[in-house]
């Protein structure tokens, strides 16, 4: 009775400055360097272990008890160690009995088993508090003191009063609790740091998948045409003539896929006439790494821009205009300048600066540190109406630049087409559509539709 009433006075939060005793089962890396951190913070710190010897590696300023007398001691008790080796937890029950045990551990994949490890632990001790937290940190990021790639712990529990002072605790160690709710997230919690990079995946292979489709496509219609059919070698076109097409043709598709879902929501909403019913499972998906599909568009965009500045100082480059420049002087004469081409070459080059400025402007706001302090309106205007601008002058800057080989049919090499005509497609389409969709016709009962108006209720859900 008494040990139980010592260990509900534990629980009430402290008010007065000196903090309450820590207790963290486990010696290993994290577990050190969580006690270090603490003693750090002004905790008192006390490590239960298998042994109680001392060693250079544990903070000179903490305790090593056995797991029992170490767990007698504080209130608070850290669980740093795997899974596997949580049976002899069992044996400690009574004394556990009332305690907050926090699971910080993390497994090897995904949903390696059926419940998740805090769950597990709950059903071991069941006298005791469980909460997940600190699983999202690491040892190296504790001891180094760079927070920054890993300062939100995420923490879940079903005791509302052990959950407050387990994130009380993170706080004090500078880092940001995010309340997860109950112990039922505990499973998407361990799970979140085995995700290499989640929204990332789908934009990544999908450029991928863009590169080598472009890489091959423009080999065939540059590279190898040329060898076959007029006898000439220019492979090293690959170095830096193909990339510069591959970028700014994935750049200006990427940009159009991000808008692309945008206008198919709408469409189906109209369809509908409701916003109540869910979008299918990968139209979900795909407007969620919409920013990360923008971002890596940005990626490619930036390259184009560095393979065009490079340009001048090519071999190649410098021998033709060294050619023609002889070729005027044998000739005794001199080329007149075409306005009309140089209205295009600066019409092109000016959109091009333009939709590139706006590109980098929609990459900036996209940033957690620049979104966090501008209001909802004004993210969406820079996202939604600066974004078809940009994807507006990037496509007329793709326009006016290869426009000229539409009509040319030695552009359609083996009946290819050029590879900036493909990049054309999506975007076109994009823009069609969204012009479309901005007739009151279809704007107003979009609006409506948007605001919650239904065409049959009936089938809200």
């Amino acid at each position: 009775m008494n040990k139980n009433s010592s260990n509900i006075m534990a629980l009430v939060p402290n008010t007065s400055n000196k903090r309450e005793t820590v207790c963290i089962f486990g010696t290993g890396d994290f577990g050190r360097a969580l006690g270090h951190k603490l003693i750090q913070s002004g905790y008192p710190v006390v490590f239960g272990s298998r042994s109680t010897q001392i060693s250079s590696l544990i903070p000179k300023d903490a305790e090593v008890l056995s797991h029992a007398e170490a767990a007698q001691k504080a209130a608070i008790i850290i669980i740093a160690i795997q899974r596997q080796h949580y049976n002899f937890l069992t044996s400690l029950a009574e004394v556990l009995r009332g305690k907050v045990l926090v699971d910080i551990s993390n497994n090897l994949k995904i949903n390696q088993y059926p419940d998740s490890n805090a769950e597990y632990l709950a059903q071991l001790v069941p006298g005791a508090k469980v909460v997940k937290a600190f699983n999202t940190v690491s040892a190296w990021a504790l001891q180094s003191g760079t927070l920054d790639a890993s300062r939100q712990v995420f923490v879940c529990g079903d005791d509302i009063e052990a959950k407050q002072m387990v994130m009380d605790i993170v706080r004090a160690l500078g880092l940001t609790p995010l309340d997860q709710g109950s112990l039922l997230a505990a499973q998407e919690i361990e799970n979140y740091p085995l995700q290499l990079f989640p929204m990332w995946k789908f934009p990544i292979l999908l450029s991928l998948g863009l590169t080598a489709f472009f890489f091959f496509y423009c080999l065939i219609r540059d590279v190898i045409y040329p060898y076959v059919y007029e006898n000439k070698d220019v492979s090293f076109f690959i170095a830096i003539s193909i990339p510069n097409q591959i970028c700014p043709v994935l750049a200006l598709i990427l940009l159009a896929l991000v808008y692309l879902p945008g206008v198919l929501a709408a469409i189906i909403q109209l369809y509908r006439g409701t916003k109540y019913r869910r979008f299918p499972d990968w139209l979900d998906k795909w407007m969620l790494c919409r920013k990360q599909l923008g971002l890596v568009a940005l990626a490619f965009a930036s390259l184009h821009v560095l393979f065009t500045l490079v340009i001048p100082i090519r071999s190649f480059v410098r021998w033709r205009i060294s050619s023609q420049t002889i070729s005027q002087v044998l000739n005794n004469k001199t080329e007149p300048l075409d306005t009309t081409n140089a209205w295009l070459s600066d019409s092109y080059l000016a959109l091009g600066i333009l939709g590139f400025f706006l590109f980098v402007l929609l990459g900036i706001t996209s940033l957690p540190s620049v979104s966090n302090n501008v209001n909802w309106r004004e993210f969406r205007f820079v996202q939604s109406k600066l974004g078809y601008l940009t994807l507006v002058l990037c496509t007329a800057h793709t326009l006016v630049y290869g426009g000229k080989w539409f009509l040319s049919p030695s552009s359609y090499r083996w009946y290819l087409p050029h590879s900036y005509m493909l990049s054309l497609i999506i975007p076109c389409i994009v823009l069609v559509v969204k012009f479309v969709l901005i007739f009151p016709c279809l704007d107003k009962p979009l609006t409506r539709i948007r605001q919650g108006w239904e065409r049959n209720p009936q089938y809200s859900e």
